[in-house]
């Protein structure tokens, strides 16, 4: 036997490590007759093993933490893998690890087997706990004998208490990067404690390196000479025992590989920061970029601005004058008392033409503006193809004829029989075409053809497709135009003969108009001509404009109400009606007589209205401001009232709200003359009908038979359309008298066959109804062509924004069904019927009235008040307070959201725009959020003033808007009104 390993009992009782040989003694004979037996102590020897070992060991650690390491991770990602590799290497079944802060506070940022409870803290600075205290002192600190209730280990099996903690602080270059946490079940040995604390260094390196990419060079620096320094130690190994020669080539083999990745690592991270340069560069460029465009954008939003706020002036100072020379000259052309000569009648009719041709260059400049601007309107209907045909025949015959031309207008048979579209829109098209086909014709004549477009026809227009579209050709015998010269007379102000000598007139904006408005009706315009052979235009247009929407592809327009002023009238210079001193009948009435009040700044137009009024046996009053004209409201109770919108101070808008809001004023109608506003908006605020300036004397002739046939009225029509009989009887109750006739429908069909009839002054509509939605109904009435009256929505639904907005398309007020319903719906059916309060049953006047009651109505109301100036909050509080009010403050708007929170019961917001923290879109928004705020009413209050942010305000979610400085009583009005409701 030799080098037989053993453990020998030495006397002492120590067991001793020993390499045991043994021979055996024979004789000649070969008989055993001894054995030699030697005992070699190696205990020195495995000694030095098991310290090469446990430091074989050692090496081996770093290298698989190292491997843990590498790369490039998160540091969350490189907090986990520390952690769990130590937790796992050292035996310890939990374990946290937490980052330094660059204030030095230590957040925890992994662990390992750990169940956090919210009792325990996340995070600590210097000195507070073991985890604090340690990261102060630079030092582990070892808790022994951990009591029983400090914190256990649990798994699904059960749970145990750890009886160690071992809190190890990562420090770097004198700075702690990380603190280390363990828990185990016995002490830490020598080994643990000795690898714990020569991985520390390479932990804090990477946590460093993590944190702070900048120090990547000098973190390589340090690994690189780790790296030297563990091969300098393998060498020493390798000369201390040959034995471990494998394992030390290993090692080696290991630690070579490392470096390789080192240097890999460096190189990458090399490239990474070259592209990260050439990133910031490109960053930096984008965004200069971005800002030279945003620059751009805000100039052209500017210029756009003063061009829109430009065109809007100078629409209203030309049109207002071209009113009254259009209407004077009409007049004096008529020669209705006979005693101008031939020559002046012929002058006044080229004075009136003039102005028309004046008007039509105004009109054709607005349209181009709109359509540029994206604020293009579309009505779409139904529009029969024979209609325009004959349109065509009846406008252009005359003109044809006195240029010795022939027309000719084909409907082929292959021809839809209608289309949806809008027919304003398609005939100002067909006009501008033909009127250029006749302007450019000397001989011949001109052909217009409504067909289907030709097989094999080549349509540019995404989503044109020839088979649903209809071909209107305008084919003239005329000079024709040049190949080179058939794109420019697209463009605005651009014509072929452009020079000062031209032969033909005209602004060379027709074609660049019909060009943009095809586009907004989704088709295009084709054109064939040559020189000296006649043109022809075909205009390609589609049977049906998409559903749900009014823009074509590829257009700008939006469909949307622009109404000016609110309140802000316009300073002005034109000389006012008081300043012409122009006689009026106010000192001349006498009881019994008929009276129209003409509220209008224009001397001119006022003169032309009060002759009207003298021609129609009506007595006339003349007020040049919206302030005289309600106090002569008020003072002599006109028959009727004829209200321009632009006047100095208080605005038509502002005096229409008042003269409906005041008992003894709101049942007398009004007609809107003005160039501001539209039909629409007007009977929508109370009014009998509307009139766009400048007026033809067919137009006049409109406005004072509407206003004679509303003020001689001795009864009203309301179809009341309402599927419930018991909910039926008590509306015809409440709404029907003597001079009011209430026609019953409880179907939308039956409601159908009876507006068709005609001859109603007010529609009150239940949505629903058993055969088709209100919304529905409303859209075939339109479809049809049918005659529309007043039309208010009395509903039980909780209806959403959306739905809300969609009707309030077609009906002019919305009365929910809730403890006021009754009430509102009498309010808003006589204030439509235009019926005299203290002329209506006692009954229904003290309802009105007790509705009326402002103070009553105000008392005890609990209002929000957002705004950042104090002293606007101060001021409106103290409006609010002398009416009983109990106004609420707010700063911004997350403080409004806080308020409303602690008083759900808040009656009405006037909610401020620009705020500081959170503005007042941002938090109408919010509030609309919120289901039990969705009815709240919503006043925006702000001091910009532009068309746009009115419907900025509105699509935010408020109920209505006021553009500051304030006026009192518009607030106070506009508070009642929202209140009632």
């Amino acid at each position: 036997m030799r080098d037989y390993p053993l453990e020998i009992r030495r006397q002492d009782g120590h067991l001793t490590p020993v390499l045991y040989n043994a021979s055996v003694y024979k004789d000649e004979t070969g008989k055993v007759i001894g054995v030699f037996a030697a005992a070699h102590d190696i205990t020195e020897s495995k000694r030095i093993e098991m310290q090469l070992q446990e430091h074989a060991a050692l090496k081996t650690g770093q290298i698989e933490l190292a491997d843990q390491m590498q790369g490039d991770p998160q540091v969350d990602v490189l907090c986990r893998n520390i952690i769990t590799y130590l937790c796992k290497r050292l035996q310890a079944p939990t374990g946290l690890m937490y980052l330094a802060g660059e204030d030095g506070t230590l957040r925890l940022a992994a662990s390992y087997a750990h169940k956090h409870k919210k009792h325990l803290a996340s995070e600590f600075k210097p000195g507070e706990g073991l985890v604090g205290q340690a990261a102060l002192e630079k030092r582990d600190i070892i808790l022994a004998d951990v009591p029983e209730n400090y914190f256990t280990i649990e798994s699904g099996l059960g749970e145990a208490v750890p009886r160690h903690i071992h809190v190890k602080p990562i420090v770097h270059n004198g700075k702690v990067k990380a603190v280390i946490e363990l828990g185990t079940l016995h002490e830490f040995a020598e080994f643990q404690s000795l690898f714990l604390n020569t991985v520390a260094e390479s932990i804090a390196i990477v946590v460093d390196s993590a944190l702070n990419r900048t120090r990547l060079a000098k973190s390589l620096e340090e690994s690189q000479a780790l790296t030297e320094e563990l091969q300098a130690q393998q060498e020493e190994l390798r000369s201390v025992n040959e034995e471990l020669e494998e394992q030390t080539q290993s090692l080696k083999f290991s630690e070579e590989k490392l470096k390789a990745q080192q240097e890999e690592l460096q190189v990458t991270n090399e490239e990474l920061e070259e592209k990260n340069q050439m990133l910031d560069r490109q960053k930096r460029d984008v965004e200069k970029a971005r800002k030279d465009i945003e620059e751009q954008a805000e100039e052209l939003a500017l210029a756009s601005k003063y061009k829109s706020e430009f065109l809007a002036n100078m629409s209203h100072e030309l049109r207002t004058p071209l009113n009254s020379l259009l209407l004077l000259s009409q007049s004096l052309a008529e020669n209705k008392t006979g005693n101008l000569t031939r020559e002046q009648v012929e002058s006044a009719r080229i004075i009136h033409g003039s102005g028309g041709d004046l008007l039509n260059l105004i009109n054709e400049i607005l349209d181009l503006s709109k359509i540029e601007a994206g604020r293009m309107d579309l009505q779409l209907g139904t529009v029969p193809i024979s209609d325009l045909a004959d349109g065509v025949r009846a406008s252009f015959g005359h003109m044809t004829d006195e240029k010795g031309l022939k027309l000719e207008v084909a409907v082929r048979a292959d021809t839809p029989v209608e289309m949806t579209s809008d027919r304003k829109r398609i005939e100002q098209v067909i006009r501008n075409l033909l009127s250029n086909a006749i302007k450019f014709t000397d001989s011949g004549g001109v052909t217009v053809t409504f067909a289907r477009p030709a097989p094999g026809t080549n349509l540019s227009r995404s989503g044109l497709a020839a088979g649903a579209c209809l071909a209107v050709a305008v084919k003239d015998t005329g000079i024709g135009i040049a190949p080179e010269n058939q794109k420019i007379i697209f463009e605005a102000f651009q014509q072929v003969d452009g020079g000062t000598s031209r032969k033909y007139g005209g602004t060379g904006l027709g074609l660049s108009i019909s060009r943009e408005l095809t586009r907004l009706l989704g088709g295009e315009i084709q054109l064939e001509s040559e020189p000296g052979k006649g043109s022809t235009f075909t205009l390609y247009l589609p049977v049906a404009v998409p559903t749900g929407r009014k823009d074509a592809p590829g257009a700008t327009a939006t469909i949307t109400v622009v109404n000016a002023g609110e309140g802000a009238g316009r300073d002005t210079t034109r000389q006012s009606a008081a300043d012409m001193q122009i006689e009026d009948d106010r000192d001349n009435l006498k009881k019994g007589d008929r009276v129209i009040l003409v509220i209008e700044d224009d001397a001119n137009f006022a003169r032309v209205l009060y002759w009207k009024c003298r021609e129609k046996d009506f007595k006339c009053l003349a007020a040049p401001s919206g302030e005289a004209g309600l106090e002569l409201a008020a003072k002599h109770r006109p028959a009727a009232i004829i209200l321009d919108i632009l006047l100095p101070g208080m605005d038509g808008w502002a005096v229409l709200s008042a003269l409906k809001e005041n008992t003894s004023t709101r049942h007398i109608p009004v007609h809107i003359v003005s160039v501001e506003g539209d039909s629409t908006e007007a009977v929508r605020r109370g009014a009998v009908g509307y009139a766009a300036k400048p007026l033809s004397q067919e137009d006049l002739e409109e406005t004072f038979r509407r206003l004679e046939q509303v003020a001689a009225a001795k009864s009203r029509r309301i179809l009341l359309v309402e599927d419930d009989p018991t909910i039926r009887r008590e509306t015809v109750k409440l709404i029907g008298d003597g001079d009011v006739k209430v026609d019953e429908a409880g179907t939308g069909e039956q409601a159908l066959e009876a507006l068709r009839s005609g001859g109603y002054d007010c529609v009150v509509l239940d949505l629903g109804l058993p055969d088709m939605g209100g919304c529905e109904l409303l859209e075939k009435v339109k479809k049809e062509g049918v005659e529309l009256p007043p039309v208010i929505v009395h509903t039980a639904q909780d209806l959403t924004r959306n739905e809300e907005a969609d009707i309030r398309k077609h009906a002019e007020s919305i009365v929910i069904k809730d403890v006021r319903s009754q009430e509102r719906l009498l309010d808003e059916v006589s204030l439509f019927l235009h019926r005299v309060v203290n002329q209506m049953p006692k009954k229904k006047q003290r309802v009105i009235l007790d509705l009326y009651n402002t103070d009553a109505l105000l008392r005890d109301k609990k209002v929000l008040i957002v705004d950042d100036d104090m002293r606007t909050t101060f001021a409106i509080s103290h409006i609010l307070s002398e009416r009983g009010m109990k106004p609420l403050k707010a700063e911004n708007g997350e403080r409004a959201l806080r308020l409303l929170a602690e008083h759900p019961d808040v009656d009405l917001v006037l909610m401020d725009i620009m705020m500081p923290v959170m503005d007042g879109y941002e938090a109408m928004r919010r509030i609309r959020d919120q289901e039990r705020f969705r009815r709240l009413p919503i006043i925006a209050l702000t001091a910009k003033a532009m068309p746009e942010d009115r419907e900025k305000c509105l699509a935010a979610g408020a109920n209505d808007y006021l553009p500051k400085p304030l006026d009192q009583k518009r607030l106070v009005s506009m508070m009642r009104i929202w209140l009632c409701r």
